[in-house]
């Protein structure tokens, strides 16, 4: 079985189509959302829950918290919904694919939408809700509490979109065979529903971001505001994909100080301050050391514990324009003739001249 031309032309029509609903930023129909829920819980058999909407993932979980503490939700997780809902439909679908084409299909839809739905929005969303909550629980009890809301028991509504363009795309272009009641069900809590921690009575329903900014190379980024922000201000600062702290994230990258370098023990946060405030304002900023120079350029070192090596700097000064370049290069280079043959592929540095 292989994709007609036909077939293959569509699927970036339902890849976008399901990315689209996967990074909606319109508020969820509370109405349409209870239903989607009260649906859900019949199918597997429990009564209609208290349905219980909250503004973003840290409302919910400061919702959730105090009634896991008083043992109100301990051991009534109805995740069962999901694995009703998702395996039985995605199961069916499968049956009927041969393993090649399956793994096609998900090379083309699935995990293009993973990539950025799943790994990027969602994880970086649940990773600052959690640690928003950890600055207000013990350790302890953290560690409880973390396994009451871990993946096997809430439904990711970003992580259904990707499956959704998958399995959309085998029902109407396949017309593969699948129970429609379920996959009209598993449609509607993807379109009406942020993510979903069902417990047995209760069941939270989270709102959707009210803004989701991505960079032009497909990851999180915003510049001095937030990348992702919900209706209670609930919001996680990201620069090229990777979270950052409020008080890195809320400055504008060409405001960011050096000095941050010598106190952040994060490495990746490091590498992007390094990245956005560049080595020369690093060099002016941390006030670089001289190691050696010749002729116009200058090996540098910065005398601070500000990456995991040490930071050895090539500063070249063009004698026509005064105009200053700065390269890394590796910390076991010891004098500026080694730095520059280093930079320009093990050249030596008397074989050419200073180019203006």
């Amino acid at each position: 079985m292989f994709l007609t031309p036909e077939q293959t032309a569509l699927i970036p029509i339902y890849r976008e189509k399901w990315q689209q609903i996967g990074l909606s930023v319109k508020p969820i129909d509370r109405q349409q959302a209870a239903a989607a829920i009260n649906t859900a819980y019949n199918l597997i058999d429990l009564p209609e829950p208290e349905i219980i909407f909250c503004d973003s993932p840290l409302d919910a979980l400061l919702k959730i918290q105090p009634l896991s503490s008083q043992g109100q939700l301990w051991l009534e997780d109805a995740s069962a919904i999901r694995d009703k809902i998702h395996n039985e439909v995605y199961n069916s679908l499968r049956k009927q694919l041969p393993r090649e084409l399956e793994n096609h299909i998900y090379s083309q839809l699935y995990n293009p939408l993973h990539d950025r739905l799943v790994n990027q929005l969602h994880h970086h969303v649940r990773d600052e809700a959690y640690d928003r909550l950890e600055h207000k629980l013990r350790e302890r009890f953290m560690i409880f509490f973390l396994k009451m809301t871990s993946n096997n028991n809430f439904i990711v509504s970003e992580l259904s979109a990707c499956h959704g363009s998958w399995v959309d795309f085998c029902i109407s272009v396949l017309n593969l065979k699948c129970d429609r009641s379920l996959y009209t069900l598993f449609e509607s809590l993807t379109k009406n529903c942020g993510l979903i921690y069902p417990y047995a009575k209760k069941c939270f329903v989270c709102d959707r971001p009210q803004k989701i900014d991505f960079g032009s190379t497909g990851l999180l980024h915003a510049e001095g505001k937030p990348a992702v922000e919900f209706v209670d201000k609930f919001s996680v600062y990201c620069y090229r994909g990777v979270r950052l702290p409020e008080t890195y994230g809320r400055v504008a990258p060409e405001s960011w100080q050096a000095q941050w370098l010598l106190t952040e023990k994060n490495a990746e946060l490091r590498r992007v301050l390094i990245q956005a405030i560049c080595y020369e304002r690093i060099c002016q900023e941390l006030q670089a050391l001289e190691l050696d120079s010749w002729q116009e350029y200058t090996l540098l070192k910065i005398d601070s514990d500000v990456d995991i090596e040490p930071i050895h700097l090539l500063k070249m000064t063009c004698p026509s324009t005064g105009k200053i370049h700065v390269l890394r290069v590796p910390p076991g280079v010891r004098s500026a003739k080694e730095a520059i043959s280093w930079v320009n592929w093990e050249i030596d540095p008397e074989e050419f001249q200073v180019q203006t």
